[in-house]
């Protein structure tokens, strides 16, 4: 989301830019956005097993879901240009979570989930056979109860996390190299190329928006 006028966005190359003020992703949509330098750009890593997350993709038509005008402007008023913590948890409850109900996922998926998590950074083994042991379930039974419940498949989601872990180093100040080390990433250019197909952006694009950024975390 940009807090005014457009920005373009488009599936990848060879689709058409289309123009929005805001849009929904899909964790596993490739895309590509361009933004003016002088804009300001919001960007927010919603987990797609939280309640939020299944509030979003109940929403979304497609990979890629333009925002209303009408609802962007709300939107924009709602949360004031200096983005503070309070106004962005009150718009969160009000505006995304309104009419939502708490997320149950199967045992299994949440052991699944928690191992995940606790072990992104330490480069753990994620193949389907160790993550479904995890969880209790055979391989197949695991793999349809997974995308079941999160809307993605296993891969793409934990790639997505990779992701997820290195925008937050980046914008912790640190560098290329070592955010795709803490993510999972072989190296920088590996992470480069990933950022670049999934986001639409670039690791060297978000540390330039960054001296300009802040960063809030709202807690489900």
């Amino acid at each position: 989301m940009v807090t005014a006028g457009a920005l373009q966005i488009r599936k990848g190359p060879g689709d058409k830019w289309k123009s929005c003020g805001a849009a929904l992703i899909r964790p596993d949509a490739v895309h590509e956005i361009q933004v003016r330098k002088e804009a300001t750009l919001l960007i927010a890593f919603v987990d797609v097993e939280s309640e939020l997350g299944a509030a979003l993709c109940e929403t979304l038509r497609d990979n890629i879901s333009r925002v209303p005008a009408k609802r962007v402007a709300q939107w924009r008023e709602a949360l004031g240009s200096d983005l503070e913590q309070a106004r962005v948890e009150q718009w969160v409850r009000t505006d995304l979570l309104n009419g939502s109900r708490p997320v149950k996922f199967h045992p299994g998926v949440n052991r699944a989930l928690k191992y995940l998590w606790r072990r992104l950074a330490q480069h753990e083994d994620f193949s389907l056979q160790t993550v479904a042991g995890v969880s209790g379930l055979s391989p197949s039974r695991f793999m349809h109860v997974f995308s079941e419940s999160i809307g993605v498949p296993l891969r793409p989601y934990i790639l997505w996390l990779r992701l997820q872990r290195s925008a937050c180093e980046l914008m912790n100040g640190t560098s290329a190299t070592e955010a795709a080390h803490i993510a999972g990433f072989a190296d920088a250019a590996h992470l480069t190329r990933t950022f670049r197909r999934m986001l639409g952006t670039t690791p060297t694009d978000l540390e330039l928006r960054r001296r300009m950024s802040q960063e809030v975390l709202v807690e489900r």
